[in-house]
């Protein structure tokens, strides 16, 4: 094996920052330009000064404040009580549920305002109480990226190895563009029944749908109004096309997530659902279905980088696969957070009084490095730490990511397939490190170089318990 002091060094990405590294509490930003480059310095000074963080006026109501949550206790506590911490989006559902029931029940296009996309309508029409929600889940999403994501394993597994073929012979290949991204978007079109010559429209689509989490300004990701209006024509598109998609699917049914939707009765409503309930369920999950993946894979990648006796491990005993991935997902959320939450009645949190009717943004990366839920070593992999798995990357309780299983899922056939065929896994020249803007954690691009393997793979699986 070649060593360590051969391999390029991984070098701070502090430098191009437009923002300097956080020092004292008043130097914290966590939504500024170049902040993705300080959220784990940042991190340390808020769970030491200010876990409970007040940001002046930022609130849904003029006038009314947002706190920012990062201690692992508190946030759990939210997420696990949605009655008592009102989902944001219930209150957009809660806005148009009306109008929504009544034009389906006359088989019309509800009159809603166009920001008011299909999964909003689709929400206010399934789900639009705890209990709908829990029975969406169950009957429409569980069976194809729940745990019901285990019949996709095969297919997972084929996608694999065909993106590694496509840069094995070179020794080098940058992560982000060849792999980590185009993965989870080829499983999520064939999860839905999409022909592959449409993955450079759906990319496009999927895009569109992300750019707020990307380029929005805040802690509530606020776009402009002509990129709204640019988006929104982009996404009219993605509906007429799914649209489309569900017409083919009626008249030729398949084994895909779209032909089901098509034909399934749901039993809370004792009936089938309409086009535009099914376009709702469709943008949630490609919506939900490629950056979590993405940016979790890439994060394993620098992991796997950073400690060469890591990835050796891994290679030799795959029963650690699941808590490396678990562990790569709490040390490097790919979601860092979220304002989700509304607070229903006057709460108290680390000792700070937040009024009924703040708005919460839930620091998912900074709970998951909370040194009080993890005493140790909160910012290292351990693959056989307690707890593995119980962390805030999927957030928990009844709205626990529906597409989680199938995210897990994407990351063991991913790493399954990598280690059977690569090995000496290390940095490539021309790695800048720099993260992306928004609130996701990764990369803009992942240079890598390593030594394929002998074709021992060739009679390679995906077990994955193995």
């Amino acid at each position: 094996m070649a060593e360590d002091r051969d391999r390029p060094s991984k070098t701070s990405s502090h430098a191009p920052s437009e923002m300097a590294c956080p020092v004292t509490l008043g130097d914290v930003d966590l939504f500024g330009a170049g902040a993705q480059e300080h959220w784990y310095e940042a991190y340390e000074i808020l769970h030491r000064e200010s876990p409970v963080l007040r940001l002046e006026g930022e609130g849904l109501r003029r006038g009314a404040d947002a706190f920012v949550l990062t201690r692992y206790e508190d946030i759990a506590r939210v997420v696990r009580d949605p009655d008592r911490f009102t989902p944001l989006i219930t209150l957009a559902v809660d806005d148009i549920r009306g109008e929504v029931e009544d034009a389906i029940a006359q088989g019309r296009a509800p009159d809603v305002p166009p920001a008011m996309n299909a999964m909003i309508v689709s929400m206010a029409s399934l789900r639009p109480t705890q209990e709908l929600y829990r029975a969406h889940k169950v009957e429409l999403t569980d069976p194809w990226v729940g745990p019901g994501a285990s019949r996709h394993e095969e297919m997972i597994g084929r996608h694999v190895h065909d993106l590694i073929d496509g840069f094995l012979e070179r020794g080098r290949v940058e992560f982000v563009a060849e792999f980590a991204r185009p993965l989870p978007q080829r499983v999520m079109a064939d999860v839905l029944g999409f022909p592959p010559e449409d993955l450079p429209r759906l990319e496009s689509w999927g895009n569109a749908m992300v750019r707020p989490f990307v380029f929005g300004r805040g802690h509530r990701n606020l776009l402009p109004r002509a990129e709204l209006e640019t988006q929104a024509a982009s996404l009219a598109e993605f509906g007429q096309y799914v649209k489309d998609q569900v017409a083919r699917k009626r008249k030729q049914p398949a084994d895909d997530m779209t032909t089901f939707l098509t034909q399934v009765t749901y039993s809370p409503l004792g009936r089938r659902l309409h086009d535009i309930e099914i376009e709702g369920v469709v943008y949630a999950m490609v919506l939900g279905g490629l950056e979590t993946t993405q940016y979790a894979l890439e994060q394993q990648a620098q992991l796997l980088c950073d400690d060469s006796t890591l990835f050796e491990t891994l290679s030799i005993d795959r029963t650690k696969l699941r808590a490396f991935t678990e562990e790569a997902m709490r040390l490097r959320s790919p979601t860092q957070g979220l304002s989700t939450r509304i607070t229903t009645q006057d709460e108290v949190f680390e000792g700070v009084g937040v009024p009924a009717g703040s708005l919460l943004h839930l620091r998912f990366g900074a709970g998951n490095v909370d040194p009080e839920a993890y005493p140790e070593c909160p910012h290292q992999v351990n693959l056989d730490r307690r707890r593995v798995g119980g962390h805030l990357a999927f957030s928990q309780g009844p709205r626990t990511c529906p597409g989680a299983g199938i995210s897990r899922l994407e990351q063991l056939c991913a790493w399954q397939g990598l280690l059977d065929r690569i090995g000496h896994l290390a940095y490539a020249p021309g790695n800048t490190f720099r993260h992306q803007p928004g609130i996701m954690l990764g990369t803009l691009e992942l240079h890598l170089q390593f030594e394929a393997r002998r074709a021992e793979a060739a009679d390679r699986g995906t077990d994955l318990d193995r």
